[in-house]
């Protein structure tokens, strides 16, 4: 069987930024070992697959080892294919996921998606991530699946050294990091080594959570947020209650063929 992939660089102006995910469209769900599999040959951290439904599209994001509930840059990436490889003529794609009804809309030159935000809710900072960097964090809140840590400066952001193994046993999916910014609203990293991810370049999934933290603390619905990887991107952010808009650009890196 020979199907199309395509991998597109999410949250990014120009190739070689942002964060890469591989998306592969199908008529048909394939088993679940075969996504598994082709995911894991990507090697990437997010290889997005969906199929036409009544409404619109079902989507399922996999990273090189597991089927995730949310992926906001691999959602980001399937939308770019439709609407600029597949002639998907409508400006706003409605998604059925494992995390409800997604949207995401065309708004002049980016895409905005319309995502459910997940709670925000402050604990202990756990012992083992009071020493799994560098630098120590402030404050710890649980949410849908990550835990959120807030330091004291960008510059700790920047300067995260993080004990991989420490943070894999300590969260079910995976950590965010985040303080206020001087030139965005506010900066973030993503690590997720219990999901083969060490470090995510631009993770639109956290921002469900990030979104409604800084919307409290900095008392703004609209900001301006950037992931401070390597790689880096910037994420146009609102806070709608309930629900988020996290918006960015993409581009296309590469459209081929696999066989499976």
């Amino acid at each position: 069987m020979k199907l199309t992939i395509y991998q597109i660089d999410a949250f990014a102006e120009q190739v070689f930024e942002g964060n890469p995910a591989a998306v592969v469209p199908l008529e048909d769900w394939l088993p679940d070992e075969v996504m598994q599999n082709i995911a894991l040959e990507n090697n990437l951290s997010e290889t997005a697959f969906f199929i036409p439904a009544e409404n619109g599209y079902k989507i399922r994001w996999f990273t090189p080892l597991a089927e995730v509930d949310l992926c906001g840059h691999a959602t980001l990436a399937a939308s770019h294919v439709l609407f600029q490889h597949m002639n998907y003529e409508k400006d706003e794609i409605q998604f059925e996921s494992r995390s409800g009804i997604l949207k995401v809309s065309k708004e002049e030159d980016h895409m905005v998606m319309n995502f459910p935000s997940s709670k925000v809710e402050a604990k202990y900072i756990p012992p083992v991530l009071k020493t799994a960097f560098n630098v120590h964090p402030v404050k710890c809140y649980v949410g849908r699946e990550d835990l959120l840590l807030v330091f004291n400066s960008e510059k700790d952001i920047l300067k995260l050294n993080p004990d991989f193994m420490s943070i894999a046993g300590a969260t079910k999916r995976g950590l965010i990091c985040t303080a206020k910014s001087d030139e965005y609203d506010f900066v973030s990293r993503f690590f997720a080594p219990s999901v083969g991810i060490n470090e995510d370049p631009v993770t639109g999934s956290a921002h469900t959570m990030l979104i409604p933290y800084w919307a409290r603390q900095l008392k703004k619905t609209n900001m301006k947020a950037k992931q401070v990887s390597k790689r880096g991107g910037i994420l146009y952010c609102k806070y709608l209650d309930d629900r988020v808009e996290i918006g960015g650009k993409a581009v296309t890196y590469m459209q081929g063929e696999i066989t499976v």
